[in-house]
């Protein structure tokens, strides 16, 4: 497969050198990688290793925990009204902290993503204040220092949605005192991401050959950009940055939509960014990831159905969302007692009846043969995280347009992502023409939600629309569930931090 390029890549430049904090590089010239198909610049090595570093596996010293883990799946998906953790009971706590919004301000979770968001910010400073310090402004270099600035934009849009206000730290720490700064307001984090996916706009290549798939692109910068500019309302750069990728070229609606989420399908046309990930037995456990094993069916090994952990359920609210007939519904959730669906991206085997959960994610569901082949038949450490698609551009534009009084536009855009659900079955998914704004606003909303079922969105769009209280209110949410309190760990840590609102 494409993925175990980058991958390959990455493990031997980590070979020289390996990421587990940025005091790791104080006081060293730059190392470059010694690989003769590499066009590199004075900084791939350290360029290559940040994509080790958001994958949690032997490579990356556990920073990825931060990113594709449980924090980072509990954090982003279980205050939804989508996604919930039910299957293990062992899990209570969990349920009670994210499902139900009793934050605590010494969850693990919390400060483990906190510690890990500013691990790699510090590396990704690491390397912007090498390139200036040497004045590396030749064209690969350039690039390293884009593909640093959007991990470090990455990082912080993460934690000013989770926190707010948060200390912003753009400069290398020599001494972790130096990090011990106040708060700045969450306008000027927004600024400096801006600021940053801006450059990796301008610098990062349109594409890359197959022997650096996945890497990061224009194209990617320009998502998550687009996504930056949509959680401030700022629609009309949003949609001129949406339109710009649409127009590139580079990227397509894949069809069926249930193939998007087989291991085939990793770095399709679809694929604006994946966090990779593999296993295979004897590879040195450099590449695996906890995110396809965290959400496997939690079942038994006398019935073969011990697949994970079963943390990142559907509800029966997601269930019920989905227009009569909408592939997508087949393609995203599993019923327990029910086939697997072979026309829907199942393997031609049925769930055995659990109680433990209804319902389980199908965007996570792997076969037994390439759990076989990975070396371990109950996980799925192989699996990539699909982190930024296509199809989020389609409906950002749609939504950016229709506030922009666009309607034709937003109708435009809207169909692209339905015809391609529909696939060809003309009974299913009408076309939702322009009528009124507002119309289209509600349409487009309820696209989003099943479009992105289980993946990580539905709680911020909540949050950004403003109806997260109407919509989660019944759940425990309260204005202030928004931002999470700051975690003790780091409060204990920087003396200048002060705890958020509301929570004393």
């Amino acid at each position: 497969m494409k993925k175990y390029i980058i991958l390959q890549l990455v493990s031997l430049v980590l070979a020289a050198t390996m990421f587990s904090g940025c005091e790791k590089f104080l006081d060293r010239k730059p190392l470059t990688a010694t690989l003769d198909d590499l066009s590199q610049g004075g900084l791939e090595t350290q360029a290559l290793g940040l994509y080790g570093s958001i994958r949690n596996s032997a490579s990356s010293p556990w920073i990825g925990d931060g990113f594709q883990s449980i924090p980072w799946i509990g954090i982003n998906g279980f205050r939804s009204d989508d996604q919930e953790i039910v299957s293990d009971p062992g899990a209570a706590g969990w349920h009670a902290t994210y499902d139900n919004f009793q934050y605590t301000k010494d969850d693990w979770a919390a400060g483990l993503y906190w510690d890990k968001h500013y691990l790699l910010i510090g590396n990704c400073n690491t390397i912007l204040q090498t390139a200036d310090s040497l004045q590396l402004n030749d064209a690969p270099s350039q690039i390293n220092v884009a593909e640093a600035k959007f991990f470090r934009a990455l990082s912080y849009f993460d934690m000013v949605r989770n926190f707010g206000p948060i200390p912003k730290i753009d400069f290398r720490v020599y001494n972790a005192t130096d990090a011990n700064i106040p708060k700045s307001p969450e306008a000027e984090v927004l600024a400096l991401i801006e600021s940053d996916l801006q450059y990796g706009a301008s610098h990062l290549p349109l594409s890359w050959p197959d022997k650096f798939a996945g890497r990061l692109t224009s194209g990617a910068a320009q998502t998550l950009l687009a996504k930056v500019y949509m959680w401030q309302s700022k629609w009309a750069p949003a949609l001129a940055t949406c339109e710009n990728v649409m127009n590139s070229g580079q990227y397509q609606l894949v069809t069926p939509y249930w193939a998007i989420w087989k291991t085939d399908h990793e770095l399709c046309r679809e694929s604006i960014f994946e966090i990779q990930a593999d296993q295979k037995p004897g590879d040195g456990g450099y590449y695996w990831s906890w995110f396809g094993t965290a959400q496997g069916v939690r079942g038994s090994d006398a019935d073969g159905w011990n697949l994970g952990w079963g943390w990142n359920t559907p509800t029966a609210s997601l269930v019920n969302a989905y227009e009569s007939g909408d592939p997508r519904k087949a393609a995203t959730i599993l019923f327990s007692g029910q086939s697997d669906d072979p026309a829907n991206g199942g393997y031609g085997k049925t769930v055995p009846p659990y109680t433990n959960a209804l319902y389980w994610n199908k965007k996570a569901y792997t076969s037994d043969a390439e759990r076989t082949a990975s070396g371990d038949i109950h996980g799925s450490y192989f699996y990539n995280c699909r982190l930024l698609r296509y199809s989020d551009v389609v409906l950002m534009a749609a939504e950016a347009a229709n506030e922009l009084n666009r309607g034709a536009d937003a109708d435009t855009y809207l169909e692209m992502v339905r015809s391609r659900a529909r696939n060809g079955n003309s009974a299913v998914l009408p076309h939702v023409a322009f009528s009124t704004q507002a119309a289209m606003r509600d349409a487009i909303k309820h696209e989003r939600r099943v479009e992105f079922g289980m993946e990580f969105e539905r709680f911020w769009d909540l949050v950004r629309w403003g109806d997260a209280n109407s919509v989660l209110g019944s759940l425990g949410y309260q204005p202030k569930n928004h931002y999470y309190p700051i975690p003790s760990s780091a409060l204990s840590a920087n003396p200048a931090l002060v705890q958020n609102p509301d929570y004393p």
